[in-house]
């Protein structure tokens, strides 16, 4: 692993070697390392300063579902790290043929440093990491989405500063894996949250017990509600996602008519926030159900530099686990 060099923080060693399953995995110095080293690193390639901290790596991307943000940006993550990330779909692996996960994680670790798998069921991760050797990176179950909660974060950073105690947060929608690892990682950062969503649809029991346990060590708070005004009053950040998402297509019909239109982000709901309020949204969006157009495209938004700082926050999680590997 090449030395940091021109100025980069070192990644969190304790991360190095680790898998990434879960954002309530870190502890508040991880996170904090993870996004100052995210932006670190936003800055240097924005100055085409040199961050080979992954030279000689490859990185395995297992998709068994279909990804736009994931895999971009692991894939360009990696090349501008001076390593190399390899495209598994699912159709291309003898795992969707009946070979065990046991046996294609003892295999894969043979040949790569590190994989990320975006799949549906959270213990097909879990038990992929089981069995790896090499860090194992969750990109998207039906259960959490890690990586996306540190670019929500990597983004509150850069709007509100690096101390984002105080910062109030709301979350309108189906409380999904994107709400359940933003809260985990909120609470651990000592963001005050409120999530409005019907009751069928809010936070499960265990997500709001680790969330309650972490503000109260953080100085953060957790307020769940089905008053969607509520909470984006006075909001600094209003996030959404769809509301439905893949895998729940047969449910179309139940979910819309639950979450609409009591739950959009509309330009009436956008007026509700604080003076410096931001909207954010992980995308893909669905004009007319869980948000509106004009409000992604509006003065509102910073979906855009969301986007972007998948690959930047996810560079620094890269970083972090490869740290020391040679």
């Amino acid at each position: 692993m090449n030395d940091h060099a021109n100025g980069l923080p070192a990644p969190p060693a304790s991360l190095a070697g680790r898998d990434f399953l879960r954002a309530r995995d870190l502890s508040r110095e991880e996170l904090d390392g993870l996004l100052d080293l995210g932006l670190a690193l936003k800055a240097a390639q924005q100055e085409r300063i040199p961050h080979r901290l992954c030279a000689g790596r490859t990185l395995g991307m297992i998709f068994h579902k279909a990804s736009t943000r994931t895999r971009v940006s692991f894939e360009v993550g990696m090349s501008q790290l001076g390593g190399d990330a390899l495209h598994l779909a699912q159709g291309e692996l003898q795992l969707g043929r009946g070979e065990t996960v046991r046996d294609t994680a003892m295999v894969l670790s043979r040949y790569l440093d590190a994989v990320m798998i975006r799949t549906f069921s959270q213990a097909d991760i879990d038990e992929l990491a089981t069995w790896a050797d090499v860090p194992v990176i969750n990109g998207l179950s039906d259960d959490h989405h890690p990586c996306q909660a540190l670019a929500d974060l990597l983004t509150l950073r850069e709007r509100f500063g690096p101390d984002l105690r105080g910062v109030r947060l709301a979350y309108v929608g189906d409380a999904n894996n994107v709400c359940r690892s933003l809260v985990c990682a909120g609470a651990i950062a000592g963001l005050d949250m409120v999530v409005a969503a019907p009751e069928a649809y809010q936070l499960d029991e265990s997500t709001v017990h680790f969330a309650e346990a972490m503000s109260a060590a953080s100085g953060g708070s957790l307020t769940l509600t089905e008053d969607a005004d509520e909470a984006a009053r006075e909001a600094q950040a209003l996030v959404t996602d769809a509301f439905v998402s893949m895998g729940q297509e047969v449910e179309t019909a139940e979910r819309l008519d639950a979450l609409m239109p009591g739950y959009r982000v509309d330009e009436r709901r956008v007026s509700l926030l604080a003076s410096d309020g931001v909207v954010l949204h992980c995308l893909p969006a669905h004009y007319g159900q869980e948000i509106d157009e004009s409000v992604l495209y509006g003065p509102r938004s910073a979906v855009w530099d969301q986007a972007e700082n998948r690959l930047h926050a996810q560079k620094a999680l890269l970083a972090a686990l490869l740290a020391g590997s040679d």
